[in-house]
Protein backbone atom coordinates (compact mmCIF):
# COMPACT_ATOMS: atom_id res chain seq x y z
CA UNK A 1 0.00 0.00 0.00
CA UNK A 2 2.85 2.38 0.85
CA UNK A 3 4.26 1.76 -2.61
CA UNK A 4 0.96 2.77 -4.22
CA UNK A 5 0.93 6.07 -2.30
CA UNK A 6 4.51 6.77 -3.31
CA UNK A 7 3.64 6.01 -6.94
CA UNK A 8 0.57 8.30 -6.86
CA UNK A 9 2.61 11.08 -5.22
CA UNK A 10 5.36 10.67 -7.81
CA UNK A 11 2.94 10.76 -10.76
CA UNK A 12 1.15 13.77 -9.27
CA UNK A 13 4.47 15.57 -8.85
CA UNK A 14 5.44 14.89 -12.47
CA UNK A 15 2.08 16.11 -13.76
CA UNK A 16 2.14 19.29 -11.65
CA UNK A 17 5.75 20.00 -12.57
CA UNK A 18 4.86 19.64 -16.24
CA UNK A 19 1.98 22.10 -15.92
CA UNK A 20 4.15 24.52 -13.99
CA UNK A 21 6.95 24.35 -16.56
CA UNK A 22 4.44 24.81 -19.38
CA UNK A 23 3.00 27.86 -17.64
CA UNK A 24 6.45 29.31 -17.02
CA UNK A 25 7.44 28.78 -20.67
CA UNK A 26 4.31 30.62 -21.75
CA UNK A 27 5.21 33.57 -19.53
CA UNK A 28 8.86 33.51 -20.60
CA UNK A 29 7.75 33.69 -24.23
CA UNK A 30 5.28 36.57 -24.03
CA UNK A 31 7.27 38.53 -26.57
CA UNK A 32 8.19 37.10 -29.94
CA UNK A 33 11.39 38.67 -31.30
CA UNK A 34 10.65 37.17 -34.73
CA UNK A 35 7.12 38.53 -35.01
CA UNK A 36 6.19 41.22 -37.51
CA UNK A 37 5.21 43.91 -35.00
CA UNK A 38 3.82 46.23 -37.67
CA UNK A 39 1.50 43.49 -38.96
CA UNK A 40 0.43 42.62 -35.39
CA UNK A 41 -0.39 46.27 -34.70
CA UNK A 42 -2.35 46.55 -37.97
CA UNK A 43 -4.26 43.38 -37.15
CA UNK A 44 -5.05 44.63 -33.62
CA UNK A 45 -6.26 47.98 -34.98
CA UNK A 46 -8.52 46.20 -37.48
CA UNK A 47 -9.99 43.99 -34.76
CA UNK A 48 -10.47 47.01 -32.48
CA UNK A 49 -12.40 48.80 -35.22
CA UNK A 50 -14.66 45.78 -35.75
CA UNK A 51 -15.28 45.25 -32.02
CA UNK A 52 -15.52 48.88 -30.84
CA UNK A 53 -12.45 48.66 -28.60
CA UNK A 54 -9.10 50.36 -28.26
CA UNK A 55 -5.74 48.66 -28.70
CA UNK A 56 -3.57 48.18 -25.63
CA UNK A 57 0.05 47.39 -26.42
CA UNK A 58 2.53 46.27 -23.83
CA UNK A 59 6.03 46.92 -25.16
CA UNK A 60 8.85 44.98 -23.53
CA UNK A 61 10.77 41.76 -23.77
CA UNK A 62 11.20 38.31 -22.33
CA UNK A 63 14.48 39.55 -20.79
CA UNK A 64 12.58 42.11 -18.65
CA UNK A 65 11.54 40.85 -15.21
CA UNK A 66 9.16 43.79 -14.75
CA UNK A 67 7.46 42.95 -18.07
CA UNK A 68 6.83 39.40 -16.90
CA UNK A 69 5.82 40.61 -13.44
CA UNK A 70 3.24 43.01 -14.92
CA UNK A 71 1.78 40.29 -17.12
CA UNK A 72 1.47 37.91 -14.15
CA UNK A 73 -0.01 40.67 -11.97
CA UNK A 74 -2.74 41.45 -14.49
CA UNK A 75 -3.55 37.79 -15.06
CA UNK A 76 -3.82 37.19 -11.32
CA UNK A 77 -6.24 40.09 -10.77
CA UNK A 78 -9.49 39.09 -12.44
CA UNK A 79 -10.94 42.62 -12.46
CA UNK A 80 -7.96 43.97 -14.42
CA UNK A 81 -7.99 41.01 -16.79
CA UNK A 82 -11.75 41.51 -17.32
CA UNK A 83 -11.34 45.21 -18.14
CA UNK A 84 -8.68 44.41 -20.72
CA UNK A 85 -10.76 41.66 -22.33
CA UNK A 86 -13.91 43.82 -22.41
CA UNK A 87 -12.40 47.09 -23.61
CA UNK A 88 -9.13 46.42 -25.42
CA UNK A 89 -7.44 44.34 -28.06
CA UNK A 90 -4.28 43.48 -26.13
CA UNK A 91 -0.94 42.63 -27.75
CA UNK A 92 2.69 42.41 -26.73
CA UNK A 93 5.33 44.08 -28.91
CA UNK A 94 8.89 42.91 -28.52
CA UNK A 95 11.85 45.17 -27.84
CA UNK A 96 15.09 43.25 -27.36
CA UNK A 97 18.65 43.09 -28.57
CA UNK A 98 17.46 40.50 -31.13
CA UNK A 99 14.80 42.83 -32.51
CA UNK A 100 14.22 46.39 -31.39
CA UNK A 101 11.32 46.77 -33.87
CA UNK A 102 12.45 50.25 -34.99
CA UNK A 103 9.52 50.75 -37.39
CA UNK A 104 7.00 49.87 -34.68
CA UNK A 105 8.75 52.11 -32.15
CA UNK A 106 8.58 54.99 -34.62
CA UNK A 107 4.91 54.31 -35.34
CA UNK A 108 4.17 54.29 -31.60
CA UNK A 109 6.12 57.55 -31.05
CA UNK A 110 9.09 55.84 -29.38
CA UNK A 111 7.54 54.48 -26.18
CA UNK A 112 10.90 52.82 -25.42
CA UNK A 113 12.08 56.19 -24.12
CA UNK A 114 10.19 55.42 -20.89
CA UNK A 115 11.84 52.06 -20.24
CA UNK A 116 10.04 48.74 -19.97
CA UNK A 117 7.37 47.66 -19.77
CA UNK A 118 5.45 50.51 -21.30
CA UNK A 119 1.80 50.64 -22.38
CA UNK A 120 0.58 52.35 -25.56
CA UNK A 121 -3.12 52.91 -26.23
CA UNK A 122 -4.30 53.26 -29.83
CA UNK A 123 -7.78 54.13 -31.01
CA UNK A 124 -9.66 52.19 -33.69
CA UNK A 125 -7.86 54.10 -36.43
CA UNK A 126 -4.41 53.35 -35.08
CA UNK A 127 -3.93 56.85 -33.68
CA UNK A 128 -1.86 56.91 -30.48
CA UNK A 129 -3.99 58.19 -27.62
CA UNK A 130 -1.61 57.68 -24.73
CA UNK A 131 1.73 56.23 -23.67
CA UNK A 132 1.91 55.06 -20.05
CA UNK A 133 5.20 54.74 -18.21
CA UNK A 134 4.40 51.75 -16.01
CA UNK A 135 6.81 52.89 -13.31
CA UNK A 136 3.91 55.09 -12.15
CA UNK A 137 1.80 51.95 -11.70
CA UNK A 138 4.32 50.20 -9.47
CA UNK A 139 4.22 49.74 -5.74
CA UNK A 140 7.14 48.22 -3.87
CA UNK A 141 8.36 45.17 -5.75
CA UNK A 142 5.11 44.85 -7.69
CA UNK A 143 2.21 46.81 -9.10
CA UNK A 144 -0.75 48.68 -7.63
CA UNK A 145 -4.12 47.29 -8.70
CA UNK A 146 -6.01 50.57 -8.18
CA UNK A 147 -3.54 52.55 -10.30
CA UNK A 148 -3.69 50.02 -13.13
CA UNK A 149 -7.49 49.88 -12.97
CA UNK A 150 -7.67 53.68 -13.10
CA UNK A 151 -5.32 53.77 -16.09
CA UNK A 152 -7.29 51.10 -17.95
CA UNK A 153 -10.69 52.67 -17.27
CA UNK A 154 -9.41 56.11 -18.29
CA UNK A 155 -8.59 55.05 -21.87
CA UNK A 156 -11.58 52.95 -22.93
CA UNK A 157 -13.66 53.94 -25.98
CA UNK A 158 -16.41 55.14 -23.66
CA UNK A 159 -14.06 57.14 -21.41
CA UNK A 160 -12.58 59.18 -24.27
CA UNK A 161 -15.88 59.76 -26.11
CA UNK A 162 -16.07 63.57 -26.27
CA UNK A 163 -19.86 63.66 -26.36
CA UNK A 164 -20.16 62.48 -22.76
CA UNK A 165 -18.28 65.58 -21.57
CA UNK A 166 -20.45 68.14 -23.37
Amino acid sequence: MYRLYRYIAFVSFIILTGFSASSQDKVRNLYNPGADAMAEIDSAVGLAARTDKHVLIQVGGNWCKWCIRLHQFIESHSQLDSIIKADYVFIHVNYSKENKNPEAMKRLDYPNRFGFPVFVVLDQNGYRLHTQDTAFLEEGEGYNEKKIRRFLLGWTVEAVASEIYQ
